[in-house]
């Protein structure tokens, strides 16, 4: 019976736990952990995707004019979307570019435009899409974006028609005598060559010396520059002053004045490339006018985040130009 009864007892011992050490259930002085998750990591907002669409690569003043783009890009925290055509002619080819970006919902496009009036339909597209525009280098026809309802896209770029004059001025300031002159044309529906052309030839007819004999367009290209010069110097070859409205057919130009012995022939081109300052050191070519390209890109690229932003910026920014000639090339 003993047996029995200690059995019994161990027994109650072990399901109490810990026979003999409590009276009483076992209470925690810990206060109880509460479970918390971690404050989740805030999502950066989308960069902004601003497009930037130019006539071509194949001229260095749109190398430049990336370069100044691609600062803004850095410096502003944007992403650049740079899309560019084969040739400066090749409009159609731009037309496509800008669908590409409208396409891609990038929230801007800024666009050196190849014509003046052909890119504002595919543009008004943009607009309606809710993606901002700005215009830079080559003006947007007024007339044509009136009649689109585009009346607040911005234009960034210079007054060709002053830059124009001045290289014009420098070059009738060399006549003494009887001179005649011509003027190399860019593409003529694009208003930037048509502002160049009617500034250089005021400038000319200041002088009642010079007498402007040929006026013709070699579409911004060297190539056809050397042919375009060859034949106008094949009707009149006592010219000797040539205004090229860019300083792509300035090189092809002096490219065939030279080859001809020619080299008395003045030439003054328009866009400050490397190349041109060279030839100005050179002596084959007496000027150049330096419309900042870079600037353009740079300013075009700040403008367009401003807008994507809400705020105002002014319908027209121009850029200084200045004309530089041997006594400012060190």
């Amino acid at each position: 019976m003993k047996l029995t009864h200690l059995i019994s007892a161990v027994g109650v011992c072990l399901g109490l736990g810990a026979c003999g050490q409590s009276n009483g259930p076992s209470v925690s002085t810990l206060p109880p952990v509460e479970k918390t998750s971690a404050a989740p990591t805030p999502t950066p907002p989308p960069m902004r995707q601003i497009g930037l669409v130019m006539k071509t690569l194949t001229n260095p003043f749109f190398i430049e004019m990336e370069k100044g783009a691609r600062r803004a890009e850095k410096e502003l925290g944007i992403t650049l979307q740079v899309k560019t055509a084969a040739q400066e002619t090749s409009i159609e080819q731009q037309i496509q570019l800008v669908e590409d970006l409208i396409a891609a919902r990038v929230d801007a496009i800024v666009i050196a435009p190849g014509d003046s009036q052909s890119l504002v339909p595919t543009l008004k597209k943009a607009v309606e899409a809710g993606i901002k525009v700005v215009n830079i280098d080559n003006r947007l026809d007024t007339e044509t974006l009136k009649k689109a309802g585009l009346n607040e896209v911005p234009f960034v770029g210079v007054d060709n028609d002053a830059g124009a004059y001045m290289a014009g001025k420098y070059l009738a300031e060399k006549a003494t005598g009887p001179t005649q002159a011509a003027i190399l044309e860019g593409i003529r529906s694009a208003d930037n060559a048509r502002q160049r052309m009617e500034g250089a030839r005021r400038a000319l007819s200041e002088n009642k010396q010079v007498k402007l004999v040929a006026s013709e367009t070699a579409n911004w290209k060297i190539d056809e520059a050397y042919q375009v010069t060859k034949s106008v110097f094949t009707k009149h070859p006592d010219i000797k002053l040539l205004f090229a409205a860019n300083d792509m057919m300035a090189m092809g130009a002096v490219k065939y004045l030279q080859e001809s012995g020619k080299s008395a022939v003045k030439v003054v081109g328009y866009d400050a490339l490397t190349e041109a300052i060279a030839e100005i050191r050179t002596g084959r070519l007496a000027a150049t006018v330096d419309q900042q390209a870079a600037e353009q890109g740079y300013q075009g690229v700040v403008q367009a985040l401003r807008l994507i932003k809400g705020e105002k910026v002014p319908l027209v920014t121009l850029i200084d130009t200045r004309l530089l000639t041997a006594s400012d090339i060190k």
